[in-house]
């Protein structure tokens, strides 16, 4: 059984420290919204975070969500879930039917799936396309030279609600680069929000202006 007083602190902690570096950036903490990942953590776990308060989680996998998450927002009904690992196409329909957000969207393919399974099930779901800022083969994400062309095929050519952009910085690089670059690629691109930072920079991220911050080990501890 989970500890819930530990998640219940350490979410206090981390909300404390948003606000903290918020204030420190001259933004409000209330503009900075904390996505607090799940992923690799049972169901009891996400419950003890619901029961502290907190309404917005994020997810890897389509199918451990599927597992876990449908129980929940019955039980949590304004429990938000946003999608923040790598989509396949053959899981696009079951992401559309569970996810509020998809932070993920980096490829021509996934865009039309997202459109037409959005069309299909009447659900309108918040979309950030995922930029690949290190160039890195074995992550997911748009390379940045495309990164415009694709803006624009999703808004265009699949009318997707496209909000705003996501990026995960190469481990070994400084992140502040990574989340400056991406903040201009969402300001000449007119995105105003950004998901950017996780338990180790979240609070670099925030002095460059993210407005989705993806915290798991801070809040749930080591994943099993």
């Amino acid at each position: 059984m989970t500890d819930h007083s530990d998640i219940a602190r350490n979410l206090s902690e981390v909300k404390a420290t948003i606000a903290r570096c918020a204030a420190e950036a001259g933004r409000a903490a209330d503009d900075i919204a904390l996505v607090a990942v799940s992923k690799n953590h049972d169901a009891d776990a996400a419950r003890g975070a619901l029961a502290a308060g907190h309404r917005l989680f994020g997810e890897n996998r389509v199918q451990e969500a599927e597992a876990k998450w449908p129980l929940l927002k019955t039980e949590f009904p304004d429990a938000r879930l946003h999608l923040i690992g790598p989509l396949q196409t053959n899981k696009a329909a079951a992401a559309v039917r569970l996810f509020d957000a998809i932070e993920t969207v980096d490829r021509p393919k996934i865009a039309e799936a997202l459109a037409r399974h959005m069309n299909e099930q009447g659900r309108r779901l918040d979309c950030f396309v995922q930029v690949n800022t290190g160039e890195e083969d074995q992550k997911a994400g748009i390379m940045p030279a495309e990164a415009d062309a694709f803006i624009e095929a999703c808004r265009t050519q699949y009318n997707l609600p496209l909000v705003g952009l996501m990026c995960i910085p190469p481990l070994e690089d400084e992140p502040s680069l990574h989340f400056a670059f991406l903040r201009e690629i969402a300001r000449r691109n007119g995105l105003t929000q950004l998901s950017m930072g996780m338990s180790a920079d979240f609070e670099i991220a925030v002095q460059f202006g993210a407005t989705h911050v993806r915290v798991g080990t801070a809040i749930f501890g080591a994943r099993s």
